[in-house]
């Protein structure tokens, strides 16, 4: 084989492009039927979603055996399945949903008086109403029923069954009024959240790496009936390793829009997906149910460096050395250097504080290096501008 031959095939296997993004062998994958027989712990098989009955679930796994078997098969629902089940009666005492929403109806009055919240990766700002981190909120607001919601053992035994232990929780409240419009076909963090340009720069190792550091979930808070826009997912879609990129691509918006599915839910119901599942938040036609759902994103333990780094004391000590070096150090050698030294991702944040408006993901910290010295920013400017970013990050 000729050497050009085999480095073009290569970079193809290695570096996936959103021009290669192929619709046929998408719906050879998305257009899988999910056969019952295949999941003997699920109770049926709806619209192509696992359906699990949360009491037959926890009485498989009653023993070591029967819990290592039923994480087994979940793991794989969520992995090579149709990439999504739906937990039904996972909350058999829906008054711990009830005192969660009370918690949470307050949070949204009290942004709304005095205008904060707000923001979505995938929905127009306004459209609906979002709690972020209501994780530590809830918490903080009332531990006990805090432990009693996050005390579920469908809840947690989703997330050692994709993540293994020492899984980390965060959760984000979504509320979709009347009339709040449905978001845009998605896949989620982390490659979800980055457009084009960033996803091609990744190896496709990594695209396949990033549905197996976290997991969603979803509690419904009310009973939801279709009218009201439950979640509209495309099962078996997380299987087609270029779907962080096809989902940028027209055809593939309007295949999902063509064929998704959407699944009634009951309050105290929990569904969980793959994030590399085709989804996005319904369309609410109904005249008044207020479509309330605490989103679960649970992470991996190990999505974390070894060390613990100061990287804003680093970046504002690197600032002026990087001035006077420019000239002596190519864009390549300083952006290297920037690359070592500053954060260039720019989560975990304090959504509150620092939403995705007008993007996906807000500025790092690595930008703001680039920025300033682009722009020939002092070493007070800029150590002021870190601080703020970092003080925008603080729980």
């Amino acid at each position: 084989m000729k050497t050009d031959n085999l480095r073009k095939m290569r970079a193809d296997r290695v570096w996936l492009s959103e021009d290669s993004c192929d619709l046929d062998d998408f719906r050879r994958l998305a257009e899988k039927t999910t056969a019952l027989a295949e999941y003997p712990t699920a109770s049926a098989v709806e619209k192509n979603v696992l359906i699990y009955d949360s009491r037959k679930v926890m009485a498989a796994a009653a023993t070591p055996e029967g819990r290592r078997a039923v994480l087994a098969e979940i793991c794989e629902a969520f992995g090579e399945g149709p990439g999504v089940v739906v937990f039904k009666h996972a909350y058999e005492d829906t008054g711990i949903i009830d005192r969660a929403s009370a918690i949470f109806d307050q949070i949204i009055e009290e942004q709304h008086r005095a205008s904060t919240g707000g923001g979505d990766h995938f929905a127009k700002p306004g459209a609906n109403d979002r709690i972020w981190n209501s994780l530590e909120k809830h918490c903080l607001a009332d531990p006990a029923n805090f432990a009693e919601y996050y005390g579920n053992a469908i809840v947690a035994l989703a997330s050692q069954a994709w993540l293994g232990p020492s899984y980390q929780m965060t959760a984000q409240v979504n509320r979709v009024n009347p009339g709040g419009a449905a978001q845009s076909a998605h896949r989620d963090y982390h490659l979800g959240f980055q457009s084009s340009r960033v996803i091609e720069q990744f190896p496709a190792h990594v695209h396949r790496l990033s549905p197996v550091l976290t997991l969603q979930g979803a509690v419904a808070h009310c009973d939801m009936p279709l009218e009201s826009g439950p979640t509209l997912f495309l099962p078996h879609s997380q299987t087609y390793v270029p779907g962080y990129l096809a989902l940028k691509r027209q055809e593939f918006r309007d295949y999902f829009e063509a064929k998704h599915v959407q699944l009634p839910l009951e309050k105290g119901d929990v569904v969980f997906f793959n994030p590399a599942l085709f989804h996005a938040a319904g369309t609410n036609r109904s005249a008044d149910i207020k479509r309330v759902a605490n989103l679960l994103q649970v992470s991996s333990a190990f999505g974390r460096a070894m060390e613990t780094v100061n990287r804003q004391r680093m970046s504002a000590m690197l600032f002026p050395a990087l001035k006077s070096l420019q000239g002596r150090l190519s864009p390549d050698e300083i952006a290297n250097a920037v690359s070592a030294c500053a954060e260039g991702y720019s989560f975990p944040t304090n959504l509150d504080r620092d939403p995705p408006l007008g993007g996906l993901a807000p500025k790092t910290q690595a930008q703001l290096l680039h920025e300033a010295l682009k722009e020939g920013w002092s070493d007070e400017a800029f150590a002021a501008a870190l601080g703020e970013q970092a003080r925008k990050k603080l729980s």
